[in-house]
């Protein structure tokens, strides 16, 4: 009996650690929305593909999505809700027609290089990172100075998240990615607005709240929506609205 537990936490350990990046991230096919235009962003010798809701705005908004999202699913909602802000939808490397793998510091890379594009053209840019995107977010808090900063269902750090639902396994040896929003928090100096599903059972609130309490006094605030999970807090009549009064505030 030992030995064959011992089997199983080998076998699952091994896993774990050689497939790390199909638990992290889920590919989603190349989407076509109506009325969404498409920027290709050049990164060296990789396409993203970057679309673009409400063009020409003075005020600007970078949208990281979550681990699994076709981020153009929410074009239709945002054209509507955030009519005054260009909205940019990235695309990670192998999601929705872009090209590449995707990688940690690829993607902090490809989002270093959408936000230089885009600066230019906006009097005020902020961004919005879900889940996954969060890590994205917060790394390009730390390196650029922007507008206000959004984190919807964020973790503290990927090590810290999986430990969490892997206690058994020595994550800090295992993880070659760690999207290490906690450590970054001290050079992050936007305004932030932290988002967190009351019943999340995938980033669990606790990680949310290590995150917010590592902000300085009064550069965060949290709010905690009720009867919501990981992938419905969008459905809350209060998501939207507690987004677009923290844009609008000066």
């Amino acid at each position: 009996m030992l030995f064959i537990v011992l089997a199983v936490y080998l076998g699952f350990g091994l896993i774990l650690y050689f497939a790390q990046s199909v638990f992290i991230y889920f590919p989603t096919p190349d989407i076509s929305v109506d009325d969404v235009s498409t920027m290709p962003l050049k990164n060296n010798d990789v396409t993203i593909k970057v679309q673009v809701v409400n063009p020409g705005r003075s005020s600007g908004v970078i949208y990281f999505g979550g681990n699994a999202e076709a981020v153009v699913r929410n074009a239709p909602v945002f054209s509507r809700l955030f009519s005054d802000h260009t909205m940019y939808l990235m695309n990670y490397r192998g999601y929705g027609g872009s090209e590449g793998r995707p990688t940690e510091y690829a993607l902090y890379d490809d989002a270093l290089k959408l936000f230089d594009r885009v600066e230019p053209l906006h009097e005020h840019l902020s961004v919005i990172g879900r889940s996954l995107g969060s890590g994205i977010a917060t790394y390009l808090a730390a390196e650029r100075d922007f507008g206000k900063l959004i984190l919807v269902t964020p973790f503290d750090s990927l090590e810290r998240l999986a430990s969490s639902h892997y206690p058994v396994y020595p994550m800090s040896l295992m993880l070659r990615e760690t999207y290490d929003s906690l450590g970054r928090v001290t050079r992050i100096r936007e305004k932030t607005l932290i988002l967190v599903a009351a019943d999340d059972r995938i980033v669990m609130p606790s990680h949310a709240h290590e995150l917010a309490a590592a902000f300085p006094a009064g550069q965060a605030s949290t709010v905690v929506l009720p009867d919501t999970g990981h992938n419905s807090i969008s459905f809350s009549d209060r998501y939207y609205p507690l987004i677009q009064e923290f844009l609008a505030i000066d």
